[in-house]
């Protein structure tokens, strides 16, 4: 099994609950998690959200020959029997799930950040590409070749890529950008934006001019939140 770099979800939704009033406390995500390597560009702990938001590069997104298979997904990269979807949620299970044959898991317990929901039954999650494919393709990604787009859609090398949540807030995000869709929790808000910004920033993705401005608008409110990213090889 892949080792994916994971936070503590029990503790870090405590946290986001206690934000739930006040978006400008700090995201509690651990620094080692997504800390830059030696001599990786990434944002450390002092890297605010209204600071990342200004290092985002703007541009003009382009949907013209978007396909979702263009995005090889949910591979088994390790050849375990686990592929991406599998191993995200694993990951992210506040109770471990088991494993049957071919990966099969029963049982577990997952919190959905997006709205603050527990989940008992995997077959309930999405698993949701951070920035959704279709945005990526729109943001730079249509420049890519298939290799790098199948590690972009498989990256669990970066713990807020992939996030496991309801299958009712994936799908009512689908391929939206943060000036038409935000987290329904006011308490995941903050931590969304990082968590966006960062997987632009790790992917050198673009932004366009709206997306900029509802961006500063959320870290106007999120003034203390860190933005941890490795920039992807």
């Amino acid at each position: 099994m892949l080792v994916r770099r994971t936070w503590p979800v029990a503790a870090a939704f405590l946290a986001l609950s206690l934000a739930a009033c006040n978006p400008s406390v700090v995201d509690d995500k651990p620094a080692a998690a997504g800390s830059p390597a030696p001599g990786a560009q990434g944002g450390g702990d002092d890297l605010t959200l209204p600071a990342a938001v200004k290092l985002l590069p703007v541009g003009v997104e382009k949907r013209d020959g978007y396909e979702r298979d263009s995005f090889k997904h949910w591979v088994d990269e390790d050849s375990d029997s686990c592929n991406t979807r599998q191993e995200v949620l694993i990951a992210e299970a506040v109770k471990p799930p088991e494993q049957g044959a071919r990966c099969a898991l029963t049982g577990g317990e997952w919190l959905s950040y997006y709205d603050e929901e527990t989940v008992t039954a995997a077959g309930k999650l999405d698993i949701d590409h951070m920035v959704p494919l279709a945005e990526a393709w729109d943001s730079g990604a249509s420049e890519w070749d298939a290799d790098r787009r199948e590690r972009y859609a498989n990256d669990l090398e970066a713990e807020r890529s992939l996030v496991a949540v309801t299958a009712r807030t994936n799908r009512q995000k689908s391929d939206k950008d943060p000036s038409n869709w935000l987290p329904p929790s006011a308490s995941a808000q903050c931590t969304y934006g990082a968590d966006w910004v960062g997987t632009k920033l790790r992917w050198k993705l673009q932004a366009d001019e709206k997306e900029i401005a509802a961006l500063e608008k959320l870290a106007a409110e999120c003034t203390d939140t860190a933005v941890v990213y490795e920039v992807a090889p």
